[in-house]
């Protein structure tokens, strides 16, 4: 997989990653009491934790995107 994911969006996705997964559990706001909520955050919020971990976002492969500096 190639490597096109800069370090601030790197940074910023593993934010929103972390934000999305604690969400549903912390926040106590009455949208998360849906269950579909709580799943589609969790699934975005490791999506996002992924795409950070590996550096290489298929999206932006098809897309023939790039933020790093290689």
């Amino acid at each position: 997989m190639p490597v096109n994911v800069g370090d601030i969006d790197r940074m910023f996705r593993a934010v929103l990653g972390i934000v999305l997964l604690a969400l549903p559990f912390v926040s106590g706001l009455p949208l998360f009491n849906n269950t579909l909520a709580t799943v589609v955050s969790v699934i975005v919020g490791l999506m996002m934790l992924g795409v950070a971990a590996t550096r290489s976002c298929p999206l932006y492969t098809v897309l023939g995107l790039r933020t790093c500096k290689i």
